[in-house]
């Protein structure tokens, strides 16, 4: 076996190495503290590998994604979000029957317990719908077994997949004062979930094909991103044999932060304000590149990808042709187009990388399919749950499985002695 050797004043320590599928390497330091009483400090973990996996794929210098070996590329243009969620779920694509059955299965549970909507009656009308995604779910582990067993996990993870969308569209409706529009049978799957957000009612609502289609492509290009703050999280409380829904509960949560899942988000209201200053595009692009501005422009770049985002390359042409079908006539959807077109175009931002990212893209669709801004974060959290799915079962059945405890360097006072209130 390769290994590395660490020196640490008269210590030398050898350190195994393990190296991945696709040439990643990793140095052990599984032994590193009981062999030299140091641990390694690494903010953010950024450079320490928490497992070893073998869902997803990423390779930021090359602009490489894949899941279980597939490319985005090749997914997003052949395949259904459904046959991508069984791929990461199950670790292979399905047969025709079992795509069959298991769309019969989301199905069949996509409808929610009917004294869940007491709980939706209990939150106020502006409610994140994040916060009640995330309660709405942990409280699922109230009415369902927790999955001891093979049958009740396989359950547990249909009724997680078949339900999200649901708990989505009813948290939607809550916020907007309109009564909630039942699943579906008809329906696939995001043709469903379309339904019962816009759909009311006294009026005949039909689920355009296209928006229907493009939404499907964008929750396959979500389904899964590595090692992620969100993906950590949902792997972290597992760790501790929490059930499958409080992690993922705690995973929609994590993602609920503006730094994590409010990219897109952020588009949205960069586009706001330049229109709200008179939409001259040329005043901002020249902010973003003052470094005594505090102007950012969002959606550019990648901190993983140092080039262009694949899945951006996926919906790039896509965002253009649903615009012209969809015929939107919406002035913030103009000035992106403007941005997109001057950051594909000009040296500062080609010399740097800064390209439109699938936050961008997927700002400007979602905006133009008529999904309001703050349900943006819920369509990523729908469209990442099989990846969070997976990434629980994968550490739930690894064999060397140890509940995740961090270390740290104490940074604080040294010992001190007790004063008594009257001294102090």
């Amino acid at each position: 076996m390769k290994t590395a050797k660490l020196t640490l004043d008269d210590w030398a320590v050898e350190l195994p190495v393990t190296v991945g599928s696709e040439g990643e390497v990793g140095i052990g330091i599984q032994k590193l503290r009981a062999q030299t009483g140091a641990i390694t400090l690494d903010s953010g973990y950024g450079n320490t590998g928490s497992c070893e996996s073998e869902i997803t794929f990423i390779d930021g210098e090359k602009g490489i994604l894949r899941y279980r070996g597939y490319s985005i590329e090749d997914l997003a243009q052949n395949a259904t979000f459904l046959e991508v969620a069984y791929l990461l779920v199950f670790g292979k694509l399905p047969s025709e029957d079992q795509l069959s059955g298991f769309n019969s299965e989301l199905t069949k549970h996509s409808l929610l317990h009917e004294d869940m909507k007491k709980f939706f009656e209990g939150y106020p009308p502006n409610a994140p719908p994040m916060s009640v995604l995330s309660t709405i779910v942990a409280s699922l582990s109230a009415y369902y077994a927790p999955g001891e067993n093979e049958a009740e996990l396989q359950l547990n993870i249909v009724r997680l997949l078949a339900k999200l969308k649901t708990v989505a569209a009813f948290s939607y409706k809550k916020s907007i004062g309109q009564p909630y529009i039942y699943p579906r049978n008809d329906l696939g799957y995001c043709a469903d979930f379309l339904h019962m957000m816009f759909a009311v009612p006294s009026e005949d609502y039909t689920v355009s094909p296209l928006v229907a289609k493009t939404l499907d492509m964008l929750l396959i290009l979500h389904a899964d991103h590595e090692q992620n703050c969100s993906t950590s999280t949902v792997r972290m409380v597992g760790s501790s044999d929490a059930n499958l829904f409080a992690s993922i509960s705690a995973g929609i949560s994590a993602l609920s932060g503006p730094l994590h899942g409010g990219a897109n988000t952020a588009v949205i209201n960069m586009l706001e304000k330049i229109q709200a200053d008179g939409g001259n595009v040329r005043k901002y692009v020249e902010l973003a590149q003052d470094k005594t501005s505090d102007f950012r422009l969002m959606g550019f770049g990648h901190r993983v990808y140092k080039n262009f985002d694949p899945r951006a390359r996926v919906i790039k042409d896509l965002t253009h042709s649903v615009l012209e079908e969809l015929g939107v006539d919406d002035p913030l959807l103009d000035i992106a187009l403007k941005l997109e077109r001057i950051a594909l175009e000009e040296d500062y931002f080609v010399d740097r990388k800064l390209y439109p990212n699938v936050d961008f893209y997927s700002g400007i669709l979602y905006r133009a399919m008529g999904i309001p801004t703050n349900m943006f974060t819920v369509m990523f959290s729908i469209g990442r749950l099989p990846g969070w799915i997976a990434q629980w079962m994968e550490m739930k059945n690894d064999p060397g499985k140890r509940i995740y405890r961090p270390r740290q360097i104490y940074t604080g006072p040294t010992e001190q002695k007790w004063v008594s209130i009257d001294d102090r």
